[in-house]
């Protein structure tokens, strides 16, 4: 067995003393949240490294995404994709919208725009494509199908942070990108999110939702909710993205390792970067053809959680197949979503894992083949 447990990723984190200077001035102004300077200065910083005019914080990416679709009023069915973490469903139904699942791509398991053509009716008002371990959903396709039908588009964009195709930035597709940054994510505020978007009467709108929907001292004019982003993790935002394009490059190098061990072994599939990408290493997923590799992704988990390496099964199961919704959806009708659900296996991924632990997690699985 490893020394220490290897768990699936690992937090980044600055040093220790540039977040303490950081945070230092908040021991003078005693503004600890309510969108003080640290909320301000972190958004201006993204609006630059995201190439975008306009970005609200949250508290996280749920709230975000939730926080979005209100704004933007959306009523009706929303077309999106069940291979995607359980947030971006819930947050539809959570906002009284309907679910419409459409299959996912075989190259990169991100939604496929023939599926979600299919499915338009005349109460679809929306889509929302997830990008997925990084790679980028057919944003040029989905953005065609949207204008053809007078559809909103809103993106999870939880996995595709410091991600740009060609040069531009994913957080500029659609009306609005949503990101994550919890303390998993490559960018991190420890818990937060944000919304990108194209409105710039959002903003104000945004701003409001976020705080009770409180629009003057003596007045709140709608119901809103409490989701601001505090001052010590704009401040933990503010020192990580000083450093993210230094992780995302050791995550390179992790990852390359990573394809150098697994590519080429039969029934063993791994995920180049997309053409034109620059890629964020965020996740290492690899799927498992139990018949060419000789064993499944459930032998490889538990054979690597033996060892106190610890991936993850992400996504599984499909969103439509949660015992919350159960009764209301068919995986069936998505069967490439399906069969991914079945056979991927994230493994650890992090700037920091160590090259040699790298080949320890590939001794591992390629010992559960033939």
């Amino acid at each position: 067995m490893h020394k220490t447990p290897i768990w699936v990723t690992h937090s980044s984190m600055p040093s220790l003393d540039e977040y303490t200077a950081e945070i230092a001035r908040l021991w003078e102004t005693h503004m600890l949240t309510n969108m003080g300077e640290k909320h301000h200065q972190l958004e201006l910083d993204l609006e630059h490294y995201l190439q975008v005019d306009d970005i609200a914080l949250f508290t996280n990416g749920h709230n975000a995404l939730e926080c979005v679709f209100e704004a933007i009023g959306l009523r009706g069915k929303v077309i999106t994709t069940p291979f995607t973490f359980a947030s971006t469903t819930h947050a539809i139904v959570r906002k009284g919208l309907t679910p419409v699942f459409a299959d996912i791509k075989e190259d990169d398991f991100t939604i496929d725009p023939a599926s979600i053509e299919r499915l338009i009716d005349d109460e679809t008002c929306a889509i929302v494509p997830v990008h997925v371990y990084g790679n980028l959903c057919d944003a040029d396709a989905i953005q065609r199908i949207a204008d053809e039908h007078g559809l909103k588009v809103i993106y999870d964009a939880a996995h595709a942070f410091g991600v740009f195709r060609d040069g531009v930035s994913a957080a500029t597709y659609g009306d609005a990108s949503m990101f994550s940054f919890h303390a998993t994510k490559v960018f991190n505020t420890i818990e937060g999110g944000a919304v990108c978007f194209k409105d710039h009467a959002l903003k104000k709108l945004l701003d409001q939702w976020k705080n009770f929907g409180i629009t003057g001292t003596e007045s709140v004019e709608y119901v809103g909710g409490n989701a601001k982003m505090n001052e010590f993790c704009a401040a933990m935002g503010i020192c990580n993205l000083r450093h993210v394009d230094e992780e995302i490059e050791k995550r390179r190098h992790v990852a390359e390792r990573y394809w150098e061990r697994l590519e080429g072994t039969p029934g063993v599939r791994v995920f180049r970067p997309q053409g034109g990408v620059r890629y964020n290493y965020a996740y290492l997923p690899v799927t498992f053809d139990p018949q060419a590799f000789g064993a499944s992704r459930d032998d490889v988990y538990a054979a690597l959680m033996a060892e106190d390496i610890h991936p993850r099964k992400y996504f599984y199961p499909l969103v439509s197949d949660y015992e919350c919704y159960e009764g209301s959806f068919d995986s069936s009708s998505t069967p490439v979503a399906k069969r991914a659900a079945d056979e991927v296996l994230t493994l650890p991924m992090y700037a920091d894992l160590a090259l040699e632990d790298v080949d320890w997690i590939c001794d591992v699985v390629l010992s559960c083949g033939r």
